[in-house]
């Protein structure tokens, strides 16, 4: 009887407990995403606005006639057209090079997990300082490596960097050892099959998830990139979106153009939209490759 009270008693405290638990971890996601959407809903009532409504009313309002697609109008029209160049410099830049870099990090990960590689741990261990390095802190040095090249200010000097993803080949060896199971690829080369076969043929496909996963990651890298292609390019044409609005933005205040700085805004509206529906479009992947990730 009384093993039976101290039971109930038990349960009557675990409960509020419990209840204070989910409460307090709603209210921490509801803040979350509060605090990721806010900037987003500013971004989209400002580029609704003409310059006399963004900066005399409310943030979160939209305009009062409602200027969206007039906005759209100046901003592609700006300059001949420049920001659909930057914007398309930017898909090459992001989605061609997140793509090289996620076969690349992919096929590295493979060898380091499944090939007999000499020293191979110890170039792995390399491979993981890399990660430990900040990419701000890498940019003056590739500057000074492309300058002696003849790289700085063409397309290849911003773009081979944006290949380089040591995060990526952890991942890809983590990949690899979740999700091809040795045996099979025992069996692909007694029948005869070569090492790259095996590879193209048979690993690869079991290793889909995990390269959408790194090519999400590296594409969202290579797309918010800011202080490399700062350093490295000076040619307008050149330039990927980002460091377009920033020009923009720098001279609506230095040089006195506000109109500058609502094509900053709506320009940057734009920009968010390639990589919403690359997300949404290869959301079932990037949860697979999550998933293996995480039975490893």
């Amino acid at each position: 009887m009384t093993l039976a009270l101290d039971r109930t008693r038990t349960r009557r405290l675990a409960l509020p407990s419990v209840l204070l638990s989910r409460i307090g971890v709603n209210a921490a996601l509801a803040l979350a995403a509060v605090y990721t959407l806010m900037p987003l809903l500013w971004l989209v009532m400002s580029a609704t606005k003409d310059i006399d409504d963004l900066f005399g009313t409310n943030g979160f309002a939209p305009g009062r006639r409602f200027e969206l697609a007039a906005n759209l109008k100046r901003l592609f029209a700006a300059s001949d057209g420049i920001y659909l160049r930057w914007l398309v410099n930017t898909v090459v830049y992001a989605v061609v090079g997140a793509a090289v870099a996620a076969f690349l990090c992919v096929l590295a990960g493979y060898a380091f997990d499944k090939l007999a590689v000499p020293y191979k741990e110890k170039l792995f261990g390399f491979v993981l300082l890399g990660v430990l390095v900040p990419a701000t802190a890498t940019a003056l040095p590739l500057y000074l490596v492309a300058a002696e090249i003849g790289l700085v200010n063409t397309f290849w000097g911003a773009f081979l960097p944006g290949l380089v993803f040591p995060f990526g080949v952890y991942l890809g060896r983590v990949f690899s050892a979740a999700s091809v199971p040795g045996e099979v690829l025992e069996a692909v080369r007694v029948d005869g099959a070569g090492e790259w076969r095996a590879f193209w043929s048979v690993a690869f496909p079991m290793l889909r998830p995990g390269f959408v996963t790194i090519f999400l990651f590296q594409l969202t890298h290579i797309w918010n990139s800011f202080f490399l292609p700062l350093v490295m390019l000076s040619d307008q044409r050149l330039f990927p979106v980002n460091l377009g609005l920033y020009t923009w933005n720098s001279t609506a205040f230095s040089q006195g153009h506000p109109e500058d700085y609502l094509l900053a805004i709506t320009g940057s509206l734009i920009a968010v939209v390639p990589l919403v529906i690359t997300f949404v479009v290869l959301q079932r992947h990037w949860k697979a490759g999550m998933t293996a990730g995480a039975l490893k």
